[in-house]
């Protein structure tokens, strides 16, 4: 019988990349080149905001030598952040792709702050993975997945080109999980092989919706689904990642949450251990 023809990624219409700039010299972009590649399957218009982390100036008249310092910094990370988004506004014409760019310098509370609401002007907001657990780039992707209401796409180094033909849900039958995956409906449906993964005996699922509940709700969409039980084996998150290994999945889909402690918010556990470490790019839902 002859493959059916793939179905196209429809839904998503606006995606938006962003990159920051802090001038480490070890950072590797793959968002960039994924959002690229996305828009040009999807038809969609790419935003792409470039920013640098501008440095602060220190006070007092004895401080001049030091502020021409952050001055002259300050200048080369700005011209950094526009070569971005100029190379990228010139890749995309290549590429018969829609673009539009954003280059500014922005603080750290307000390169964080602008980010995230432009990311709420998107189908989709593309983020490069970050492993360190207090950096700016994991403000950010924790800024667009709380403070957007939109879902998010992070992607490890690597990789240039978009593709999500096998997709893995993880699934705990919460709210967030239901969410993500109705966020991710587009590329379920593109996607010629969808499995719903239930990791058991990580939590209590006694009040959850069970994967095998969950599935026809998707194959009603137009997902070719199925669902998955494995057993808890070290913990969830490296769990996750061996069984999206032994599918070949491109892309896993999973709800995020926070808890409060101490009066700040962290992530909840598994989805901080594929944050720091995931061999597929992640699409995030709160």
């Amino acid at each position: 019988m002859p493959k059916p023809p793939p179905v196209a990624l429809t839904g998503i219409r606006d995606i938006l990349v962003g990159l920051t700039e802090e001038g480490r010299g070890d950072e590797t972009a793959s968002a960039l080149g994924i959002g690229l590649s996305l828009a040009g399957m999807a038809g969609a218009h790419l935003t792409v905001q470039s920013a640098a982390r501008r440095l602060t100036m220190v006070g007092g008249s004895g401080w001049g030598f030091v502020n021409d310092l952050v001055a002259q910094e300050n200048r080369r990370l700005s011209a950094r952040a526009r070569a971005i988004a100029e190379r990228a506004v010139t890749d995309a014409t290549l590429e018969g792709v829609s673009c539009s760019i954003e280059a500014s310098a922005l603080a750290y509370p307000e390169l964080v702050g602008r980010l995230t609401a432009r990311a709420r002007l998107a189908d989709l907001t593309i983020l490069d993975a970050e492993a360190r657990e207090v950096d700016l780039d994991r403000d950010v992707i924790d800024g667009v997945l709380f403070g957007s209401g939109r879902p998010l796409l992070v992607v490890p180094p690597g990789g240039d080109t978009f593709s999500a033909r096998r997709i893995v849900i993880a699934w705990d039958g919460s709210a967030q999980a239901a969410r993500a995956a109705n966020d991710a409906l587009p590329f379920l449906r593109a996607a010629e092989a969808v499995e719903i993964v239930s990791v058991v005996g990580e939590k209590d699922l006694s009040t959850s919706v069970a994967g095998a509940e969950f599935a026809p709700h998707l194959a009603r969409h137009g997902v070719n689904v199925s669902v998955t039980n494995v057993p808890v084996d070290g913990d969830a998150a490296e769990t996750l990642r061996r069984q999206a290994g032994l599918l070949g999945a491109e892309m896993l889909v999973i709800g995020a949450y926070r808890h409060s402690r101490l009066k700040e918010w962290f992530l909840g556990g598994v989805t901080h251990a594929l944050l720091t470490r995931s061999p597929v790019p992640l699409f995030l839902a709160h």
